[in-house]
């Protein structure tokens, strides 16, 4: 998929989008889906701005309206998408779409990428 914004797109809808500076995460203490999707996401270089919906009352809300009333975490927030319980993948081509500008150029390593980096002899 290219991240080249939709040639279609009115003034409007490109602004928008430049606008979105980092991803809604939906979540609550503890949940253990949460802590994996987010590990995941920093591990990309995704900015999130973190919302804790027993705390914040609002952030509840809007998970209820996008899960019809339950409160399943993780939800993200992009723009106006929300993506509930979503997987990595999910949320890398939600960005492309969406937000295009917060898509890492380039992966992190893997595992076994990162060990022969970091012992790379000189």
């Amino acid at each position: 998929m290219s991240s080249i914004p939709d040639p279609a797109a009115t003034d409007n809808e490109t602004a928008e989008i430049s606008e979105i500076d980092a991803v809604d995460f939906y979540t609550r203490p503890g949940c253990p889906f949460s802590g994996v999707l987010s590990r995941s996401m920093k591990k990309w270089g995704i900015p999130m701005r973190r919302h804790d919906i027993w705390s914040d009352e609002d952030a509840a809300d809007q998970v209820r309206r996008a899960t019809h009333g339950s409160e399943t975490v993780p939800t993200i927030g992009i723009g106006t998408v929300m993506l509930v319980n979503p997987h990595l993948g999910e949320v890398i081509e939600a960005l492309r779409i969406n937000a295009p500008h917060l898509v890492p150029a380039d992966p992190p390593p893997s595992g076994w990428r990162r060990l022969r980096l970091r012992f790379r002899r000189g």
